[in-house]
């Protein structure tokens, strides 16, 4: 069984994610490289999940991931942001034909042993020491049935409660549930809903 991670963890990019997911169970964001910096919804949900669960800053060791480390660092004022680094191993990933400018491995290129002593080396929370999910997750079922996905106007409802929970417009609807599980929990969810569309639909 794969350790359990309190925190919330950033990454650049979708296959530092599927690595990460590989190491530990978590929560893991990413901040698509660059597009983080004129990103000011997602910067704004990473500064509530860092007052609320911590954040850990998890970026590649090349030059860029250093800048987008450092404007998080500096950007993410409120609650705890802890530093993870990875080692400087040189290489190319499979899936790249070429190696990176400074032909380091990225994250997406490490082992899940290397990804969890950088999170220990961090002072992640583990296993017992991480909150307990709430008895009753959100599930996606829980959108279908409250028009959220599978109807023709879902994207736009969806849109409407981001808007009302104050998160980012563009998420996934994987990335909303993971992120209302995150924040308000499905009382909250399930309060947003019947406030927006007044059709509580719960069993």
């Amino acid at each position: 069984m794969k350790p359990r991670v309190s925190e919330v963890i950033v990454v650049e990019g979708r296959y530092d994610r599927h690595t990460v997911c590989s190491a530990v169970e978590a929560t893991v964001l990413e901040t698509s490289g660059f597009h983080v910096f004129k990103d000011q919804e997602l910067l704004s949900l990473l500064r509530r999940l860092a007052k609320q669960r911590g954040l850990i800053l998890l970026t590649d060791s090349d030059g860029a991931g250093f800048v987008i480390r450092n404007y998080l660092k500096g950007a993410v004022s409120e609650g705890t942001v802890k530093q993870a680094y990875i080692p400087d191993r040189y290489g190319k990933e499979s899936r790249k034909s070429r190696r990176s400018r400074e032909g380091k491995l990225g994250v997406e290129g490490m082992p899940p042993e290397v990804i969890l002593n950088a999170l220990r080396q961090a002072g992640a929370t583990f296993d017992g020491n991480a909150p307990q999910l709430p008895e009753r997750p959100i599930t996606k079922l829980d959108l279908y049935r409250d028009g959220l996905s599978g109807k023709p106007d879902s994207a736009a409802r969806r849109a409407l409660l981001a808007r009302e929970l104050e998160l980012p417009a563009r998420m996934s609807t994987n990335a909303l549930v993971e992120a209302m599980q995150l924040l308000c929990g499905y009382e909250g969810y399930r309060a947003a809903v019947d406030r927006l569309f007044g059709e509580g639909k719960d069993e």
